[in-house]
C-alpha cells in the first residue's frame, strides 16, 4: 500500500476509534432510522454490514486495512450489527482485526451464526467468540438452517445461561422457507434471517407477516443479489419521485424499499468500499417509503 494512502486509513481509523465523531455531510444531519428487537425493546440502525465474501481476504495486511476501514466508516456513520460466519472463510479474523484496531468499539452489535453438524456447535461458537475476541455474541443463528434441532437447542442452553444475548435461525434459500415458516411458528426464537429486496419478495406473503404477528426481528441479507440487482439496474434512470425520499443511487432505493417494511428489522449489504458503505448507512436516514411508494418501486423495477 503507497505511504499516503496508508496515512489515510490509519487516520480514519484512528479517529474512529478516539471518538466516533459524524462524519460531514448532508446525510449526517438526519439520525439513522432505528427499529426495536421485539424480543426486548432495544433498538438497533435499520442497516448493518455483512462480511459474505467481502472479507474474506486472507492475512493480507492491506485488504485486512481495508476491511478495517470500511468498518470505521461503518461505526462513524452510526451503524452497530456486524454479520458473520465460520463459513466464511476469513471473515471472522478480518472482523476481529478491524474490532481490536478500533478499540473494540461500543456500538457493536455483535451477530454470528453456528455452521456444523453434531456435537462440535459449542466449540465452533467460541472459536468464532475467539476470532472476533469479543467477551460474548449478540446473536448467534443456526446458519441454512444446518441440523438446526441441534444448533437451536445448544443456543437456547447458551442464552439460558447468559453467554448470548438473543437467538436466531438463516436461510437464504427460498425452497427453504416452508421449514422456515414452521420453526418461526414453533420455536421462541428472537431473530430470523431471509432474502428479501424488490425481485426477490416472496417472503412479503408469509414469512414477514408472521415475523411481525410472533415478535421476531428479521435481517435480511443479499439486498442487492451479490450485486447482481445493481449491475442490473446501474443502467437504468431512477423515477422521478426518488427525491421525494431524498435518493440518488439504486443502492440507496433498493435499501429504502426493504427497510420500509415494517417487520423487517435491518438489512446487512456487504461491501469492501468506504464510500458504499457511508452510501448505505444514509438510505438509513430522512424521509422513508410508505406502503404507496414501495409498490411503486417494485412495480417500476419489474418494468424495467
Amino acid at each position: 500500500m503507497p505511504i499516503a494512502r496508508r496515512s489515510v486509513l490509519e487516520g480514519m481509523l484512528a479517529a474512529a476509534a478516539s471518538s466516533f465523531v459524524p462524519l460531514p455531510g448532508r446525510a449526517q444531519e438526519a439520525t439513522i432510522l432505528t427499529r426495536p428487537i421485539p424480543a426486548s425493546g432495544e433498538v438497533i440502525p435499520v442497516i448493518g454490514l455483512g462480511s459474505w465474501i467481502t472479507f474474506n481476504v486472507g492475512n493480507d495486511p492491506v485488504l485486512m486495512d481495508e476491511c478495517a476501514s470500511v468498518m470505521a466508516a461503518f461505526f462513524t456513520a452510526g451503524g452497530r450489527l456486524i454479520d458473520c460466519s465460520p463459513m466464511y472463510g476469513s471473515s471472522q479474523t478480518a472482523i476481529g482485526y478491524g474490532l481490536a484496531k478500533l478499540g473494540m468499539p461500543k456500538p457493536l452489535f455483535s451477530a454470528e451464526k453456528v455452521w456444523t453438524s453434531g456435537p462440535d456447535g459449542p466449540g465452533q461458537i467460541e472459536r468464532s467468540r475467539q476470532f472476533w475476541g469479543v467477551p460474548r455474541f449478540d446473536l448467534v443463528q443456526v446458519h441454512n438452517l444446518i441440523d438446526w434441532q441441534e444448533n437451536l437447542k445448544t443456543l437456547m442452553d447458551m442464552k439460558s445461561a447468559g453467554t448470548l444475548r438473543y437467538v436466531g435461525i438463516t436461510t437464504s434459500e427460498e425452497r427453504r422457507h416452508d421449514l422456515l415458516e414452521e420453526i418461526m411458528r414453533t420455536q421462541p426464537i428472537d431473530f430470523v434471517q431471509l432474502t428479501y429486496n424488490v425481485v426477490d419478495r416472496e417472503p412479503e406473503q408469509r414469512l414477514l407477516p408472521l415475523a411481525g404477528d410472533r415478535g421476531i426481528a428479521v435481517i435480511v441479507n443479499r439486498p442487492f443479489q451479490q450485486g447482481a440487482l445493481t449491475r442490473r439496474l446501474r443502467n437504468e434512470s431512477l423515477p422521478s419521485w426518488a427525491a421525494e425520499i431524498g435518493v440518488s443511487t439504486w443502492a440507496q432505493f433498493i435499501l429504502k424499499h426493504i427497510i420500509s417494511h415494517p417487520a423487517v428489522t435491518v438489512a446487512i449489504p456487504a461491501t469492501t468500499s468506504v464510500d458504499h458503505v457511508r452510501e448505505n448507512l444514509d438510505a438509513g436516514r430522512g424521509v422513508q417509503m410508505d406502503a404507496g411508494m414501495r409498490a411503486r418501486m417494485a412495480s417500476y423495477v419489474q418494468d424495467l
